[in-house]
């Protein structure tokens, strides 16, 4: 073998030697995933297997265009990657490709999102979606009075829709009433903060009425409507988007399906496929779908029937037990792997519980919920089960974790009453001040949750020889 010149010496060397300083973030962030409980509902732990072809060579080659219609050569081998990826795709959800196409090349689920509304509709077209603070997501035309925060608000004209006060759930009647008056182009279903369930088939009527689209956003359930843990969008909807993470377990990405067998959307194929590329994005991370190919592989299998009903009996005793507690959860429970947590009745925040649950290991985050004024100062929290599922609990520990969940508020009025203030960063001053009260609860509690947290594995990591890095403090 030739000698390696020395200008290139460097693309021969493992991380750890070329760059150590980003080897020990890696570390420590494997340190804090494995002594603590991901929480977040958007978050999942994927695979080995999905780790190491995301991690692979196919992140060196670039492939613009479509399978046998690229814009460079040699991609012969990414074109049966794609292909491959597409067909595993239709599987895991049970379509008939004659029915259904589906691309795979979206970098996220919100750049599938724009680009499906890209492929849809017109500039200044009318939209509706969930609003923000009833569960919906920033990309299905979240706008304030001062403000449009997502390009769908600033390309599109939005009517969001929410929630029935009474009953915390989406009211399709009073959805189909401002459809009459508003009359959207698109109605967008789905959801980021919604424990519940959808009537596709009510929004279909709805849709038909207009002559509009209905796009389902499936982005937070796909893992759960591939295993029919949940109602399928497929039935009724011209277009379905979504993430590959979350419930589904892959790496982070996106992916569009759309109908093929509509008299009026003949070239809805060619539409979307234009509006990934060259419309909204370039070339495709081939080395991220070949880690979709392999999550869709694992999501098709039988025992991730078994992970996906569990992800959400984990969610529904989480639930149980803070009813129990006496909390307030928007819609009173969950029928997927999310909860929201109401904390206003409590006199606290969600920014508020969400510091200290990261001070003692318990990863969540604050959101809006029904009625709140500004995202910015949300008066809940956010819960998903689908992270500690992977992790192996069951609901005798998913119970456990309630409790840790129940201290950390508790500890978080302690620390508030402790602090004199409603600012968050007096609260966590007062937290990590060693002569208060408060943080000697914050120490035993985090102590408390590493220990549990660390009897259960983290994929793809072999936590038996797993070492704490440099950088990480004392307990």
């Amino acid at each position: 073998m030739a000698a390696t010149p020395q200008f290139n010496e460097d693309l021969y060397k493992p991380l750890a030697e070329l760059d150590p300083v980003v080897q020990n973030i890696i570390d420590k962030e494997t340190w804090r995933q494995f002594t603590g409980l991901e929480l977040i509902a958007s978050e999942n732990l994927t695979s080995r297997a999905v780790m190491e072809a995301t991690g692979s060579i196919l992140t060196n080659k670039y492939s613009e265009g479509q399978p046998g219609a690229r814009y460079y050569g040699g991609n012969e081998w990414i074109d049966e990657l794609e292909i491959l990826t597409q067909q595993r795709a239709l599987k895991a959800f049970n379509l008939d490709p004659a029915k259904w196409g589906v691309n795979v090349q979206p970098y996220s689920g919100s750049t599938a999102n724009f680009a499906a509304y890209t492929a849809l509709v017109d500039p200044q077209d009318r939209i509706m979606g969930l609003g923000l603070p009833d569960g919906g997501h920033l990309t299905h035309g979240f706008y304030t009075a001062k403000k449009k925060i997502s390009a769908s608000s600033i390309y599109f004209q939005s009517l969001p829709y929410g929630l029935d006060p009474s009953t915390q759930l989406i009211d399709y009647k009073f959805v189909h009433s401002q459809a009459q008056l508003f009359k959207p182009r698109l109605i967008i279903c789905g959801a980021s903060a919604y424990p519940r369930d959808w009537d596709y088939a009510s929004l279909k009527k709805t849709c038909e009425s207009q002559g509009a689209w209905l796009l389902a956003d499936i982005a937070h359930t796909s893992g759960l409507v591939a295993t029919g843990e949940q109602s399928s969008p497929f039935e009724y909807c011209d277009v379905v988007t979504t993430t590959t993470h979350k419930t589904l377990r892959g790496p982070r990405a996106g992916m569009i399906f759309f109908r093929k067998d509509l008299e009026n959307a003949k070239d809805l194929e060619r539409r979307v496929n234009e509006a990934v590329f060259p419309a909204c994005q370039g070339g495709p991370h081939n080395n991220t779908i070949a880690g979709i190919a392999t999550a869709l592989l694992q999501a098709a299998s039988p025992s991730f029937k078994t992970y996906a009903k569990q992800v959400i009996a984990n969610a529904k005793a989480i639930a149980d037990e803070l009813v129990k507690h006496g909390y307030t959860l928007q819609t009173k429970g969950t029928d997927n792997h999310l909860i929201l947590w109401d904390l206003r009745p409590n006199g606290l925040t969600g920014s508020k519980v969400e510091k200290v649950c990261d001070l003692v290991g318990i990863t969540i985050n604050k959101n809006a919920v029904s009625g709140d004024k500004s995202a910015q100062t949300p008066g809940g929290i956010r819960l998903g089960t689908s992270a500690i599922t992977s992790r192996n609990l069951v609901e005798s520990d998913a119970r456990i974790v309630a409790s840790f969940l129940h201290r950390a508020v508790q500890l978080t009025l302690a620390l508030q009453k402790e602090s004199g203030s409603k600012l968050v960063k007096d609260l966590v001053k007062v937290a990590l001040d060693e002569k208060s009260e408060g943080s000697k609860g914050v120490k035993e509690l985090r102590k408390d949750v590493g220990a549990f947290a660390m009897k259960w594995p983290l994929p793809g990591v072999d936590t038996a020889n797993l070492k704490k890095p440099a950088g990480i403090d004392e307990d």
